[in-house]
């Protein structure tokens, strides 16, 4: 089988810090040739794989200011049609663009649709739903008005995530720092538990950081660490004695969330999106509805078990899980 998978290029594959789209992409990649896949990574040229690198554009347009965007998307799209012949399969990680590619090419193409910037793009997406095979990440990001040939969660390597037992005092939020990731929220709830807020992630909304986070800015109090890759992302994640997801989106899957609950740390989220498929209400954390019912959330993170919060992630939501189920949907699409 012979795969051409399509990363994004908004950041390297695997990512440096932040990129979820190009995480996914490169967990799957790896994991499909692990198992001998021959795979094709498609992505910026500074990008690292164990299979094939395919690339035209050097660098990821989030990181260089100098790569166009739309320029480089172009040719980064056309790059992997026009060797349509030499693979099995395309499989898109790279939202809606490559969708107008797909009836010049004989190629069977798999698109993981990883949530909607807004509707405005559906019109895209619906136009190719009788030639592109649509994965959704999660029940809840299922369009009602698409044609869906899974739904597919993402996975995560468990051994880039140490168990960590017993955790700290200190509440964690970790995530863009927008107000559809709840910062606000979160300084707020911590504060009114008592509790010392961690976090990190980038800065997306440069006017909301100094609105609502600099002014809560104190080192005994709301501590910001910036983007965090490698251990200190792990030890972050670990380390806590609970993840604040108040989120203000319905969102499509929250790699973090899993992320966290495979250290051991719980997860007190706001009762959105996706979040009721991956937190098993007062077993791995608690689903909530505002910051009153989080703060009372985070006085019960004792009555958790962080060893069960592990052991949900080991059931549900590893990478050899994902890869297994895109060969299954690969197979079945390729008779």
């Amino acid at each position: 089988m012979r795969i051409a998978m399509l990363a994004p290029i908004s950041w390297r594959t695997p990512p440096r810090h932040y990129g979820p789209w190009e995480l996914v992409t490169s967990l799957l990649t790896e994991a499909l040739v692990a198992r001998g896949i021959d795979v094709t990574l498609f992505a910026t040229k500074d990008s690292r794989t164990a299979g094939k690198l395919a690339g035209v554009c050097p660098a990821a347009y989030s990181e260089d200011p100098t790569i166009d965007a739309k320029v480089w998307e172009m040719l980064h799209v056309a790059h992997v049609f026009e060797r349509a012949s030499e693979f099995d399969l395309i499989h898109n990680q790279a939202d809606f663009v490559p969708l107008a590619f797909s009836r010049l090419v004989e190629t069977p193409v798999v698109t993981t649709i990883h949530g909607f910037s807004s509707e405005r793009i559906l019109p895209a997406f619906k136009a190719y739903e009788d030639r592109v095979h649509y994965v959704a990440i999660s029940d809840a990001d299922r369009h009602p008005n698409l044609r869906y040939a899974a739904t597919i969660h993402h996975g995560i390597r468990l051994e880039d995530f140490p168990f960590d037992p017993h955790g700290s005092e200190d509440l964690l939020f970790f995530g863009r720092i927008h107000p559809d990731k709840g910062a606000a929220e979160a300084i707020a709830a911590a504060g009114r538990a008592g509790r010392r807020l961690i976090m990190a992630g980038i800065v997306q909304d440069q006017e909301y950081y100094n609105e609502q986070v600099v002014p809560a800015l104190d080192e005994r109090a709301v501590v910001y660490r910036g983007p965090v890759g490698g251990a200190a992302r792990t030890n972050a994640l670990g380390s806590a004695r609970a993840l604040l997801h108040l989120i203000n989106f319905d969102e499509p899957f929250g790699l973090s969330v899993v992320e966290a609950l495979a250290c051991g740390t719980p997860v007190i989220a706001c009762n959105r999106g996706s979040m009721p498929e991956l937190i098993d209400d007062g077993v791995t954390g608690f689903l909530v509805n505002n910051v009153d019912e989080a703060v009372n959330a985070i006085s019960r993170v004792g009555e958790i078990d962080r060893a069960a919060c592990r052991a949900a992630v080991c059931e549900r939501f590893t990478v050899d899980r994902m890869a297994d189920r895109y060969l299954d949907l690969y197979r079945s699409l390729l008779g």
